[in-house]
């Protein structure tokens, strides 16, 4: 019974990312959604940079502290490891709902391109997020939103043990979801202070969140990792893969 709860737990969750995720595409590309980075909660030019930065620096503080290994440790002493990394998706899913929720528009403009440029740019910012979905594919998607961990614990199947993919893109980059969201952020025809102000903290915080995440992968794949790195760039194609 409790294999079936963990189950629809991690369902649950990944349904949680699923819809905050699309809103979240809609909400930075200012497309479909009732609310987006532009338009919104009104407020004063400064309380509305303070609460937005205060939204981005918690969804930072949750995102990583809750991914990093020492937490995981201690966490699952108090739940099941099956349901760590659902339980770790669906607060990420909802500290994001948070933001897209109280987000206040900063509607300044900053630039606004030309009718042919506004559409190039616009293709550029659907491949950024096409390239985040298809990186998450690429390596395995269920895994990183906990379904694989809710059905291996259902079906009493061991987990494999952990290799290093390097699929497509991760060829050329190591961190293309990281890249994906750094070009989907930037790409905005018209731009103002308030999605200036995003794009710029969250390309700072990955910069941060890939300090941390590669300080795992190396504990973890050791060697293996660190000639990854030194054959393949961080997040920018700049030079050809050996």
């Amino acid at each position: 019974m409790l294999r079936i709860i963990a189950f629809l737990y991690g369902i649950f969750a990944y349904l949680a990312f699923a819809v905050s995720f699309l809103y979240a595409v809609g909400f930075v590309s200012d497309f479909a959604v009732p609310t987006t980075i532009d338009t919104g909660i009104a407020a004063p030019a400064m309380p509305a940079v303070i609460i937005d930065l205060l939204l981005m620096a918690l969804f930072a503080i949750q995102h990583s502290v809750m991914a990093r290994q020492g937490f995981k440790r201690w966490w699952t002493k108090l739940i099941s490891p099956a349901v760590e990394r659902s339980t770790y998706v669906l607060a990420s899913s909802l500290v994001l709902a948070l933001l897209l929720w109280q987000w206040r528009p900063i509607p300044i403009l900053v630039w606004r391109a030309s009718d042919g440029l506004a559409l190039a740019i616009t293709v550029l910012a659907i491949i950024g997020w096409a390239m985040v979905a298809l990186s998450t594919f690429l390596i395995s998607h269920f895994e990183l939103f906990g379904l694989s961990q809710v059905m291996r614990n259902l079906t009493r199947r061991p987990a494999a043990e952990p290799k290093l993919y390097t699929p497509l893109f991760y060829r050329f980059v190591r961190h293309p979801l990281y890249l994906g969201f750094t070009i989907a952020f930037w790409a905005a025809p018209v731009m103002t202070v308030g999605h200036l102000l995003f794009a710029a903290v969250t390309t700072a915080y990955i910069f941060v969140g890939i300090a941390l995440e590669e300080r795992d992968l190396t504990d973890l794949f050791g060697d293996e990792y660190r000639r990854y790195k030194a054959r393949v760039p961080m997040l920018f194609p700049w030079k050809k893969p050996l």
